[in-house]
């Protein structure tokens, strides 16, 4: 195993990078060379057959083709190193597996930016699924790292992901499992549908679907990833050096997985108008949608998403409290959508003055007073003269609020001749007065 290449500015202390990075280069176990051929001299000393094997490749080969060798074989030219320290090994775990508050960010500032992406599309050309882990989550163990086991991150940023590519992999075979109708209803899967949503496989008429799948940055529970142990047993028969017996050493190897109740986001883009084209009654009322939901249902349940999902890794459920936060979001999204439009519509054509009085009629608090006067005297004093539009709209709206002030507002009431208006709403109709747009020459 190669000595990390760190360059020395950075120290030994790399609690602040990410895991990724911690994992991939920053291993506070990684040793130089020397203990590397210590370490392979250990392994050939003695009289067992695996010493004999090690000692004649070390003489005919040298000790760079040795390791190289043992490295090929899986076995851990540093075994011995790790078994005499066991503490130096579990802090390095311990140090690989912590996020810092800068990776929870960076996965809240990742998963944001996918959101903003979307945001710009149609609602009918996006599913997002909100999703809980109910099992470790890994992926990536067949990468190549000096322990055996990698696992994949996301770079730059060093963190867990899942990448889209996967998560289509996982849908089709469900949606594949579906259609053959093996699990009862096939909640409307068939061939056409997998075509035209996933694209064709055959290679006489290869095309591309209409769905692409986002990479999955997950929300980690509790800041920190797992390390999980395996033990296969008889590895000196798998390795071809012993027949089987059952006096052989298991050999603990670990591995990173995310923690169970980690929170995972799908999103699902669709090409409308290529869909449309190859399968009109799948985009009519956003079908591609339901079908891909009852994909995910069964993925979720008996498919799970990584690797080792055969013996339950990956499985997940649909995080409902989330779903009904997202849903009551796109709710509201949906209705400032509307009155944007709405406001759009009733504006075009509008002079800007009249336009921006428009825009206060529909808020909130153009009903108070206050917020009126507020809002019509800041408008006065940053205007020479208002449009005819604009000039109609405010002596409507303060006709309505106190009635006859625009025919007379210095009027007087009771014997004794008192303001009939106040004197703030009498000095703002008098100001509208002077700033009337009759549209004469």
């Amino acid at each position: 195993m190669p000595l990390a290449a760190v360059p020395a500015y950075l120290g030994q202390d790399f609690k602040t990078a990410s895991p990724g990075l911690r994992f991939g280069y920053y291993l506070p176990v990684w040793t130089s060379r020397a203990e590397q051929e210590k370490a392979v001299r250990q392994r050939a000393g003695g009289k067992s057959p695996q010493a004999r094997e090690v000692n004649r490749h070390l003489r005919e080969h040298g000790m760079d083709a040795t390791i190289a060798w043992l490295k090929e074989r899986q076995r851990n030219p540093l075994e011995g190193l790790w078994s005499k320290n066991r503490f130096a090994a579990g802090h390095a775990w311990k140090d690989i597996c912590t996020l810092t508050v800068a990776d929870a960010r960076a996965m809240e500032a990742l998963n944001a930016r996918q959101a903003a992406m979307l945001s710009d599309l149609p609602r009918e050309a996006v599913l997002s699924l909100s999703a809980q882990s109910t099992a470790p989550f890994t992926t990536g163990l067949g990468n190549e790292h000096p322990l055996e086991n990698g696992f994949a991150f996301l770079w730059p940023y060093g963190l867990p992901y899942l990448p889209g590519s996967g998560v289509k992999g996982v849908l089709r075979q469900a949606a594949r499992e579906l259609a053959k109708g093996t699990w009862g209803d096939t909640r409307g899967w068939d061939e056409a549908a997998i075509t035209a949503l996933f694209g064709s496989e055959d290679s006489s008429e290869a095309r591309r679907g209409a769905i692409a799948f986002y990479d999955v940055i997950p929300h980690i529970r509790g800041n920190a990833l797992q390390v999980e142990v395996m033990t296969p047993h008889q590895g000196h028969y798998y390795q071809g050096t012993e027949p089987p017996h059952d006096s052989g050493q298991p050999v603990p190897i670990y591995y990173l997985t995310v923690p169970p109740g980690s929170a995972f986001t799908f999103h699902v883009v669709c090409h409308l108008p290529f869909l449309r084209r190859v399968a009109p009654a799948l985009a009519d009322g956003a079908q591609w949608q339901a079908l891909l939901r009852a994909a995910f249902e069964h993925a979720f349940d008996w498919l799970g998403f990584g690797a080792k999902t055969a013996v339950g890794y990956g499985a997940m459920r649909i995080d409902e409290q989330a779903e009904n936060a997202r849903r009551e979001a796109e709710r509201r999204t949906r209705e400032e959508e509307d009155k944007r439009r709405e406001l759009a519509e009733a504006t075009a054509g509008l002079p800007e003055d009249a336009a921006r009085i428009e825009a206060w009629r529909r808020e909130v608090d153009w009903k108070d007073n206050n917020a009126f006067f507020a809002k019509v005297e800041s408008l006065l004093e940053n205007t020479d003269e208002l449009s005819a539009e604009a000039w109609a709209r405010l002596h409507a709206e303060m006709e309505k609020r106190w009635p006859g002030i625009m025919a007379n507002p210095d009027a007087t009431k009771g014997k004794k001749n008192k303001a009939r208006y106040k004197d703030r709403p009498r000095k703002l109709a008098k100001s509208l007065l002077g700033h009337g747009d009759t549209g004469d020459d």
